[in-house]
């Protein structure tokens, strides 16, 4: 069986990627998930908000005390032991690069244009084999209207696209009005490829320390639907590759993301609940799949139940609509 794909302009071995965590922090557990089996990595993400940070930082070393004494300059830091965390990143990155034989996808999380999108280059110049930029942004302002929520989206992928010459991947969530509309204006403004989808991480009360408290749970199966849903939607429609992100735990969700027009199937939570022992038994019951099937090829099955296969794909939607709603039962 050939399980090898393109995504982004990249020939992997096959379609299993694992995507942003913190499993891509240590060499030694990056090289772990390659003898395993993964295609490529996607790298933590690094923050706009970081890459602030340490420009006010060392503005605030630079000037502090610097009209104070002639010996204003014992008031800098050492340089041997004031680590920069972008710094830290692309240092990183050129380790993953030298340790690793796969594909490596640098991340950038940020949502304003600014002296920060620099860093799409040198992230370039470490060595990445392509750039994840991941517009993580909730909307709380009453005053701004989708219309400019989305304008400066797009003109920031723009801003970031005039950096590179690697390819650029945007990670969406599902919270568009006009999902389709708007995946259409990311493609012409330049991104080689679209990440379905981003997970937001809701708070939850602390009822005794009356705080509000982060909450992470790890995806499950269950959550492939939404991606699966809108990649069905978007093959065909939009020129651009697709990923498929969140709830893909076995050989058969990454079938079904296949199936449903994605280049490759992202993972994270399962391997951070499994381990990269995870990704070979994927791999042999994706391969034990296609061959009882009469699948020669992964590509060949790209695409192959999408919303463009099916004749009349609204008639089918609503039907299915209904269907769904007739399905329920209830109990005696």
């Amino acid at each position: 069986m050939d399980l090898s794909t393109k995504y982004l302009g990249l020939k992997l071995k096959n379609p299993l990627v694992a995507s942003a965590s913190p499993l891509s922090k240590k060499v030694e557990q990056a090289q772990k998930l390659e003898e395993a089996g993964i295609a490529a990595i996607v790298m933590y993400s690094l923050f706009e908000e970081q890459i602030l940070h340490e420009s006010l930082e060392l503005d605030h070393f630079l000037t502090r005390g610097t009209n104070s004494s002639a010996e204003a300059l014992s008031y800098l830091p050492d340089s041997g032991t004031y680590a920069l965390g972008p710094k830290k990143y692309l240092e990183h990155l050129e380790a993953l690069k030298k340790a690793l034989g796969i594909p490596v996808i640098a991340s950038l999380n940020g949502v304003s244009k600014g002296g920060w999108v620099e860093y799409a280059h040198l992230i370039q110049e470490s060595g990445a084999d392509a750039l994840e930029l991941n517009l993580y942004y909730i909307p709380t302002d009453t005053a701004l209207s989708t219309a400019e929520v989305e304008n400066a989206q797009v003109e920031l992928v723009t801003a970031v696209k005039a950096k590179l010459s690697i390819p650029l991947a945007v990670k969406l969530s599902p919270y568009y009005t006009s999902l389709p509309h708007f995946a259409q204006r990311l493609t012409l403004a330049g991104a080689d490829g679209l990440v379905l989808f981003n997970r937001f991480y809701q708070p939850d009360f602390d009822l005794d320390a009356l705080e509000v408290i982060p909450n992470l749970d790890l995806s499950t199966s269950s959550d492939l639907r939404l991606p699966l849903r809108w990649i069905s939607i978007l093959h065909g429609q939009v020129k651009t590759d697709l990923a498929l992100t969140g709830g893909v735990h076995t050989a058969q969700d990454a079938i079904k993301a296949m199936m449903a027009g994605a280049k490759v199937a992202m993972m994270a939570s399962n391997l951070l609940h499994n381990g990269p022992q995870a990704v070979p038994s994927m791999l042999n019951e994706l391969g034990w799949w296609m061959q009882r099937h009469e699948y020669e090829s992964v590509q060949q099955m790209q695409g192959s139940m999408s919303r463009k296969s099916v004749a009349e794909p609204a008639a089918f939607e609503r039907a299915n609509y209904m269907r769904v709603l007739n399905s329920w039962r209830e109990l005696p």
